[in-house]
């Protein structure tokens, strides 16, 4: 039993991060019909603009606290992540948006490894130590046992999750409740239509993709804050993975790709901490990636309009 609520708890942290990065495919595909696979590149970009901000505030504030030079940092990340990517909509797949779904897919692929080699020149190829800022102590779930060591949560897990149920549930309430969200659903309706009715669907692309990298970047720092490390590749398999969590969620649709997060991130939770008992120790937790493909396949196979479906009239 300590081992299940471990796992459920390493999934739930797991996923909340799978789920902030889901929340900018799906808006982007319930309003462009695309899918931006630079996405993932830009969480990479985030993460590493907040290690150099760090090391910069460190050197010219030595004095300042540590939790307010992370707050600092990671706005400056949140700025630099969200230019870059009104900077990739404008550039990439602004002239795309009438030509063959082939090619803003392949313009995308380029956008990734345009922002992977531009990243190892400037942070190198190897891995960069991310500071433990958040305390890691160990917080037992569960008594445990002589056996079984009791189920445990870090501080930095409990801030990960906290922190990503909050901007999940401001941007629900953003694109539900505010003149800029009824903006994003008209266009994703029709944007000829929501031109007549004084909408520029070109502000509210880009504003979207904006908002997209703002969550890359704080789905960078999570990652990287968590796993103590940062580098040029580590955006690729999370951007794959979170593209599967909104395909399971239903992509398009903002509730789908919070719950599809949360869920892969379950699944591959539970999938490392019990394969290895299921196989009699022939895999080990380093198969879990695969875990994440299976549900692709299952779901695009059985029902390719994910749990959620996708709800026209509330896209965004």
């Amino acid at each position: 039993m300590d081992t299940l609520i471990q796992q459920l708890i390493n999934g739930v942290m797991l996923g909340s991060i799978y789920a902030l990065i889901a929340l900018g495919y799906t808006m982007v595909y319930g309003i462009l019909r695309i899918i931006n696979f630079a996405h993932g590149d830009i969480l990479m970009v985030g993460a590493l603009t907040t290690l150099s901000a760090l090391n910069a505030l460190n050197g010219f504030f030595p004095h300042m606290p540590q939790l307010l030079q992370l707050g600092f940092a990671l706005v400056i990340a949140m700025a630099v992540c969200a230019l870059l990517a009104m900077a990739v909509e404008r550039f990439a797949y602004r002239r795309l948006r009438n030509a063959p779904r082939l090619a803003p897919l392949i313009s995308g692929i380029g956008v990734s490894v345009l922002l992977q080699t531009v990243a190892m020149i400037i942070w190198s190829r190897n891995p960069l130590m991310f500071p433990q800022i958040l305390p890691m102590d160990a917080i037992a779930v569960t008594a445990g046992s002589a056996d079984h060591p009791p189920a445990i949560i870090t501080v930095t897990g409990i801030v990960t999750v906290s922190l990503a149920l909050i901007v999940m549930t401001g941007l629900w309430l953003l694109v539900e409740y505010t003149r800029l969200g009824r903006g994003m659903r008209a266009v994703a309706e029709n944007p000829r239509v929501a031109t007549l009715m004084g909408v520029n669907p070109n502000a509210i692309i880009t504003l979207t993709f904006a908002i997209g990298g703002i969550f890359a970047a704080l789905a960078g720092v999570m990652m990287a804050s968590n796993y103590g490390n940062a580098s040029f590749s580590m955006g690729f398999l999370p951007g794959i993975k979170a593209f599967t969590a909104a395909v399971l969620g239903g992509i398009g649709n903002i509730r789908g790709a919070m719950i599809g997060g949360i869920l892969l991130g379950i699944i591959e939770a539970l999938g490392a901490g019990y394969l290895g008992e299921l196989t009699n120790g022939v895999f080990g937790s380093n198969y879990q990636d695969v875990f994440a493909f299976i549900v692709l396949i299952l779901v695009l196979v059985f029902r390719p309009a994910g749990l959620l479906g996708e709800r026209v009239a509330h896209r965004a």
